[in-house]
């Protein structure tokens, strides 16, 4: 396997910025990650642009001044660019000149103006004002209207955030979600660090997504220092990738199933998550499969077995079966909540949001890192609805067993990596994409000659995909969110950062 493609890169003005990524998008580029830096003299914003088969990949770096420092917004030709510009001017106080939506996005009203905790200078936070100021949600009018609010604080073990219906009899006029209540300032902690030293903080970005970012991280890493893999650790690394992948649909599978009143439907797919995790263990050491993926390697303590695949994976199957077999789960499924293809590519939508809605996004054959992928075919619905969402776990279980069944005969025990980084005593950056359970994650590094970490921005597949849940729930009543918020299960960890 050839290792994943070189990113080219680009300087360009302000006045070249907005053509140059309208030929990029016109040419079937996406926008994967958008990064603000702060070096000695300006502000550097890096775009990293990604089109598939074949993997292509170009960075376009803009600068701006120190003193008042300012960029073209982009958010008219690209969604997910003015999401990112408004992250980076709550962080960094860049602003997005021309923005049509400037109101904050990370930073909550009561976070002191004029503080921009990702600066170097930001120092220890000033004072912040009342948490009892009501946040300005957009009031819907009309005769009938009412609000229900839902959170910040759930029921169960989920991270906070809040969401405001406005509603008439039972149908939702407008959902706003408000998130980032936690601001973990994960991308902070990382920065001075040895990249070795990054890597327990990459696991825990999200819990339920270790594999999927310290992949991403590891290949940013590799890319950064021309650190070769052997294609038998990439073997590796792709096996880990689908255990990821089949302990978290199993699991998505059993709730939407509960949401629909089958809780002896979510009894049995729990059943066969704790055995997975059981696997998880075995593999790795973890029951979440930390410590597996490292930089230039990995590491597997033991291996599943073939017929404990095939025994798993005829389970589901039954389980998925009694599931479409049921009356009430067809009618709650079927046409509730749909996110068309269009929405899809309007917002940036990736993972099985969008291949639920006929949008074969998939980065195991858009950007592979190991020809292990190569014969896969992405798994994809269109009605765009709950049950296609429900459909594409179901049949990429299926896949993902398949897959690691073929695996297993060249899988070894033990650690496996080669070689020593080839880039030292200078700088050097590097980007990693790998498709997570959710969609495609990137990471972005940037290492100083002593291969410490001087940025890292990291980008989940939930922040690109939380916008798409209110577009699918627009005339969905008030009963389905739950199951639409269950069918997309987006991340607030992954998202608050």
């Amino acid at each position: 396997m050839t290792p994943p493609t070189r990113t080219g890169q680009q300087e360009v003005i302000a006045a070249q910025l907005a053509p140059r990524v309208s030929e990029l998008l016109a040419d079937g580029y996406r926008l994967a990650l958008m990064a603000a830096h702060e070096d000695l003299d300006r502000y550097r914003i890096v775009y990293l642009f990604v089109a598939a088969r074949p993997d292509r990949r170009v960075e376009i770096v803009l600068s701006t001044d120190r003193e008042a420092p300012a960029i073209p917004s982009l958010a008219s030709v690209s969604f997910s660019a003015g999401r990112f510009e408004r992250e980076i001017r709550d962080l960094y106080g860049v602003t997005p000149l021309d923005h049509p939506l400037p109101a904050r996005l990370v930073r909550h009203q009561h976070w002191p103006r004029g503080w921009y905790p990702m600066r170097g200078d930001a120092g220890e936070p000033p004072e912040f004002g009342s948490t009892d100021e009501p946040y300005p949600f957009l009031t819907v009018e009309g005769p009938g209207v009412y609000e229900i609010p839902v959170g910040p604080i759930h029921a169960g073990l989920i991270e906070p955030g809040h969401f405001r219906l406005s509603v008439v009899g039972e149908t939702i006029l407008k959902l706003k979600a408000r998130l980032w209540f936690v601001h973990r300032g994960v991308e902070k902690l990382a920065e001075g660090r040895p990249a070795a030293d990054v890597l327990p903080l990459v696991e825990r970005i999200c819990g339920d997504t270790a594999v999927g970012h310290t992949l991403a991280f590891c290949m940013a890493l590799e890319q950064a220092l021309d650190w070769p893999v052997p294609s038998s650790a990439n073997t590796a690394r792709a096996a880990l990738l689908e255990l990821e992948r089949l302990y978290n649909h199993v699991t998505d599978i059993g709730a939407l199933c509960n949401d629909a009143g089958q809780g002896l439907l979510n009894a049995h797919a729990l059943r066969v998550r704790e055995r997975l995790l059981r696997i998880n263990a075995r593999v790795t050491g973890h029951r979440l499969l930390r410590g597996a993926v490292v930089p230039g390697g990995v590491r597997l303590r033991g291996l599943p077995t073939a017929a404990e695949l095939e025994e798993i994976a005829a389970d589901v199957r039954e389980i998925v079966d009694l599931a479409l077999h049921h009356t009430v789960v067809n009618d709650r499924f079927t046409g509730t909540a749909v996110l068309t293809a269009e929405q899809v590519r309007d917002i940036g939508v990736v993972g099985y949001a969008a291949r639920a809605s006929g949008v074969a996004l998939d980065a195991r054959l858009d950007h592979p890192f190991s020809d292990d992928t190569a014969g896969l075919v992405p798994v994809t619905h269109t009605d765009g609805d709950v049950m296609a969402r429900f459909l594409v776990r179901a049949d990429e279980f299926q896949a993902s067993a398949r897959l690691l069944g073929e695996l297993l005969g060249r899988l070894t025990q033990g650690e496996t990596g080669s070689g020593e980084p080839s880039v030292t005593g200078r700088p050097s950056s590097g980007a990693g994409l790998a498709e997570g359970w959710r969609g495609t994650i990137a990471h972005r590094v940037e290492l100083d000659p002593e291969r410490r970490v001087s940025r890292l921005k990291i980008v989940d597949p939930s922040f690109l995909n939380w916008p798409a849940l209110p577009v699918a729930l627009q005339d969905t009543i008030v009963p389905d969110f739950p199951l639409t918020n269950k069918s997309f299960n987006l991340s607030y960890a992954g998202n608050d950062l």
